[in-house]
This record gives structure tokens, C-alpha cells and sequence, in this order.
């Protein structure tokens, strides 16, 4: 035995002995030093470095080191993080159309990007992409996962992308927009196209329930498809039926299927919208806070903002658009329709989610984010705005903006809601906006641009809402365990070197409702899978991005 244990202990000793010689042969790619690492487990912040090489995370360091690197970066006592992961990001595609619009990422320390609500970029048929889609001047076209993401990688994507599957895709894939539930063999091809998403590399199940055709499926609907992700080891994400009057209801449906299905479920941009329902927001936390004490994984996210987005054409009732868009824009054109509709949203007992009451009834709480089709460029003004500069009659103003499909920021939250849902432990951050270019977009909503910093600027630093420890874990590795991504979201040897480095006290959100295009500020460097995307500020163009696949 005693022979045993020497030869064991001179075997550890040769072998512990040996990794250090080889890893001084072989230069790191990136060290950073004199960093205040914060590692996003929430843990106080400490003086450390990091050592990178090959896309991975080799070494994290308390103090100084000197390890012979190929370029090193002082960061002369400002914050190292994970870099931050965007739950709820929307568009992918734009990266192939417009690699520049990942800047309104990159510039807020976002090095994950995470798509799918309703819609998805898969699945497809003939019906929702009737046309190749365009890159460089070439057509592309897929219908599944698996061809979507080898068309993201043959081209390079400038941020890790992730995906899920969108419920109200599905639904349009199999049965168009219609207004009526599945078939038996309808149920069964949604089944299976959900699953096919699953085995591509989709995290989980996610819909919009406001939407349609998503607000056309039963509970029990989405019960059955959350079942076939939850057999994939996926989650169940939504945008609720309802955040106003209905919220709690809504809290209860989402639970619901969480049980049914066997998955953990994740809400997004938890709110109480409508000055009435304000006082909703308290008791909706309680709810979650029960279903977590009984056992179900649930989890929620907001974006940092008292003004949602929306289009303006989902002010108007979801039994609009039974037939699809095109069809609903000729009810429209008929003054009898826009009388019974304008009655309607003036009716303050309606059951869908009405935003014209949400708003008190008051256009000018109403601003618009772009022009859409509108002939006239409206981005900045309220509707009351638009109405008064034409000088024309405020609903009939109305009616043509929301059939132009113009994006909107109603004023429907308070900042005490904002409060109340970042001090309770489980809510995380998004953006909820598809990325912009700053050079070509004309407006959008500022948190495309300034979400995360906002978060660190406004919650953390003015106001002590959270801690920089507590407000990064909500950004970082808290994200990755909804995912399940377990080499993203935290500093430790091993992990993906995703990684920012900025300053706590000029990191900023720039971007406003009055001047949306503007890139946030403070953060310095950007490392994505090892590789600089943003160098002493600059961002570099680099493709160092991955699409990132769920693994079963």
C-alpha cells in the first residue's frame, strides 16, 4: 500500500510538474491584467487576470501575473465580465444583410444573441418565405434549422447567435393564419416539426400569445408542443396572453404549461402595463415566487425601460386579422369598420390586450419609433403629434400609421414596477429589438442600443438597485443556466473566453427616445470566443461569432 501511494505521488508530482513548462512554451493570445473581475456567480468582485488562448478561458488569477502572451491589455482597474447574454434579441438574418447592425450588440457588451418568440427563423415552407432571401447579392433559402444555421455559418456571424422555436412559426407553417384550432394530423406535423427545431439545436419552445396567430392557440395546444421540447430537455418561453388586466391570469396559464409540459418556463419582459394594473406587478411576483417554492423552475426577464415597443397595428383587436394582414387592411379602408373598431379600444372592458387603454386613452402617450410604410417621416412623434401637424383627425391618423405597420413606445410602466422586478433574484435582462444600424436605420427603440448599459448606469451605479456583482449575474450566467449553455456566462479556466472589459463610472446608455441612434459608452474591450471585436474601444468588424447549438 505504502508503494502504492508513493508511485501515485510521484505521478501526480511529474504530471503537475510538466503543465506549467508546457503552457510557458506556448504564449497566451490575450491576457488582461489589473482587471476587477467580476465573474457573474454573483461573487464579490476581486484584483485578478485572465488568461486566454484558443477561444478558451486558461488561466484566472488573483494579482498580477506575468505570463508571456501575445498581447496584453491593462485594464488598469476597470471591470472583466462575462460578456453579457441578450435573452430575447429577435432578428438573426440581419448579421448575413447588415454585419455593421451587430455594433448596437457589441457596444453593449452582448456577445451572446438569443432569437425566437412567436416567429422564428425556422421552421419554413413556400408560405412563409415565398421568395429566396438575399446575401451579398446572392439568394439564399432554407426550411429547417439545420439549413439555416450552415447558411449563418458559411457566411460568419459577428456574435454567438442561439435559437429557439416559435410556436406562432410553427402554426403558420402547418396551418397559416387561421383562426381555429389543429387537426388531429395538423397537432401531429406541429409535433414533429418541433422537434426536428429541437434536434437542429433549439433551445426550447417560445411564443407570443398577443399575436397573431399565437393568440389563436389553446392552452392545451402549446401544452402538447411544450412537451415534445421538454423531451428535448428544453425550456418554454412567452410573451404572456396578457400583461395588463389579465396579467395574473396569464402568470397562471404560463405556469400551467410549465406543469403539463415537464420544462422549466421563462416569461419575458415581465410587466404590469396600464397605470390601473401597476399595482398587478407585486402580486404577479408572488405568484412566481409560489410556483418556485412548490417547484417549478420559472424565471422571467425586462428590459430597463418605462415605454414598451409594438406595432402600432397591434393596438387593434387580434379578431382583425383572422384572414392575415392584407385582408384586415381592406376592413380597415371602410369607414363602418373604423367606426366599430374605434369603439372598441374606447371600451375599457375589453378581454384582449388593449394598449389604447393601457396608454389612459391618450394619443400623445403614444410615440412612434419608425415610419414603416407611412409616406411621411413620423419617427419621434406621438400620434397626437401627427395628427396635429397634418391637422387631421387623430383616429383617422391613427388607422393609416397602424396599417402602415408603424413601430411604437407606448408609455405603459412606471418605474416602481422596474424596481420591484430587479430585486427579485430570478429576473434577467434583454432587449426585446431586432440589432440596428445606427449609419442606415432611421429610428428604434433605444433599447436596441442601450439596454445592458442602462442596467449598470441607471440601476446600479445612480440608483443602488443592484449590485454590479448581482446586476452582472442577471446578464451572464444566470442566462446560461435558463439555456443551459454551460461553458458561457462565467470567468473560470475552461470557459468560452466571451468577455468585456469597461468602466463602471462611464459606462453609459446613450440612445434616446428623442435621439435613438446613438451606441452606448464605456465599454473598452469586447472578446468573443478569443477573438477582439471591440479593441480599445473600436470596434475591429471581426466574424468571431458561433451558432450555438443546444445539447441534449
Amino acid at each position: 500500500m505504502r508503494k502504492t501511494l508513493l508511485f501515485c505521488s510521484l505521478l501526480a508530482t511529474t504530471l503537475f510538474a510538466t503543465a506549467p513548462a508546457r503552457s510557458a512554451e506556448q504564449p497566451l493570445d490575450v491576457l488582461i491584467v489589473n482587471a476587477r473581475i467580476v465573474d457573474g456567480g454573483g461573487n464579490p468582485w476581486y484584483r485578478g487576470s485572465v488568461g486566454i488562448r484558443d477561444g478558451r478561458i486558461v488561466s484566472v488569477a488573483p494579482g498580477s501575473v506575468k505570463t508571456p502572451s501575445k498581447r496584453t491589455i491593462d485594464a488598469a482597474d476597470r471591470v472583466v465580465a462575462p460578456g453579457f447574454i441578450d435573452l430575447m434579441g429577435q432578428d438573426t438574418f440581419v448579421y448575413l444583410t447588415d454585419p455593421d447592425s451587430a455594433r448596437s450588440r457589441l457596444y453593449q457588451g452582448v456577445t451572446t444573441h438569443v432569437s425566437g418568440e412567436g416567429g422564428s427563423h425556422a421552421p419554413q415552407n413556400e408560405r412563409t418565405q415565398r421568395k429566396p432571401e438575399m446575401v451579398n447579392g446572392k439568394p439564399v433559402r432554407w426550411r429547417t434549422y439545420k439549413e439555416y444555421f450552415q447558411i449563418l455559418e458559411s457566411h460568419g456571424v459577428p456574435i454567438n447567435v442561439a435559437h429557439n422555436v416559435g410556436a406562432g412559426q410553427v402554426r403558420l407553417v402547418v396551418m397559416g393564419e387561421e383562426d381555429r384550432a389543429p387537426t388531429a394530423a395538423e397537432m401531429q406535423e406541429m409535433k414533429r416539426v418541433v422537434a426536428e427545431a429541437m434536434d437542429d439545436g433549439a433551445f426550447g419552445l417560445s411564443t407570443a400569445l398577443i399575436y397573431p396567430p399565437g393568440a389563436y392557440a389553446t392552452t392545451q395546444e402549446i401544452v402538447e408542443l411544450a412537451k415534445v421540447a421538454a423531451s428535448h430537455g428544453g425550456f418554454y418561453s412567452t410573451h404572456m396572453r396578457n400583461e395588463s388586466v389579465g396579467l395574473l391570469a396569464a402568470i397562471d396559464e404560463s405556469i400551467q404549461i410549465g406543469e403539463l409540459g415537464g420544462l422549466p418556463v421563462h416569461i419575458y419582459h415581465l410587466k404590469a402595463a396600464g397605470k390601473r394594473q401597476w399595482p398587478l406587478m407585486n402580486q404577479a411576483i408572488t405568484r412566481i415566487d409560489a410556483a418556485r417554492t412548490r417547484g417549478l423552475d420559472v424565471t422571467s426577464d425586462i428590459y430597463p425601460y418605462i415605454r414598451n415597443g409594438i406595432g402600432l397595428e397591434s393596438f387593434l383587436p387580434p379578431s382583425l386579422y383572422v384572414n392575415g394582414f392584407d385582408a384586415a387592411k381592406k376592413q380597415v379602408a371602410k369607414a363602418a369598420k373604423r367606426r366599430e373598431l374605434r369603439a372598441e379600444l374606447e371600451n375599457p372592458n375589453t378581454t384582449w390586450e388593449n394598449w389604447y387603454q393601457h396608454v389612459g386613452a391618450d394619443w400623445s402617450k403614444v410615440l412612434l419609433t419608425d415610419s414603416g410604410r407611412y409616406p411621411r417621416d413620423v419617427a419621434g412623434l406621438s400620434v397626437a403629434d401627427v395628427a396635429k401637424k397634418e391637422n387631421r383627425d387623430v383616429w383617422e391618423v391613427f388607422f393609416e400609421l397602424a396599417m402602415a405597420q408603424v413601430n411604437t413606445a407606448p408609455e405603459s410602466m412606471d418605474e416602481a414596477q422596474k424596481h420591484a422586478a430587479l430585486r427579485a433574484p430570478w429576473v434577467m435582462i434583454e432587449t426585446d429589438t431586432p440589432p440596428v444600424n445606427i449609419a442606415t436605420a432611421k429610428s428604434t427603440h433605444p433599447r436596441a442600443l442601450g439596454a445592458f448599459p442602462r442596467v449598470l448606469a441607471k440601476y446600479v451605479r445612480d440608483e443602488h438597485i443592484l449590485t454590479m456583482e448581482e446586476a452582472t449575474r442577471r446578464m451572464t450566467s444566470m442566462v446560461a443556466n435558463r439555456m443551459g449553455l454551460t461553458d458561457r456566462g462565467r470567468i473560470a479556466p475552461g470557459m468560452a473566453a466571451d468577455l468585456v472589459v469597461f468602466d463602471p463610472q462611464r459606462i453609459q446608455d446613450q440612445s434616446t427616445f428623442e435621439k435613438p441612434m446613438q451606441f452606448s459608452t464605456g465599454v473598452d474591450y469586447l472578446l468573443i470566443n478569443g477573438k477582439l471585436s471591440i479593441d480599445d474601444g473600436k470596434a475591429t468588424g471581426v466574424l468571431a461569432g458561433q451558432v450555438l447549438r443546444h445539447q441534449q
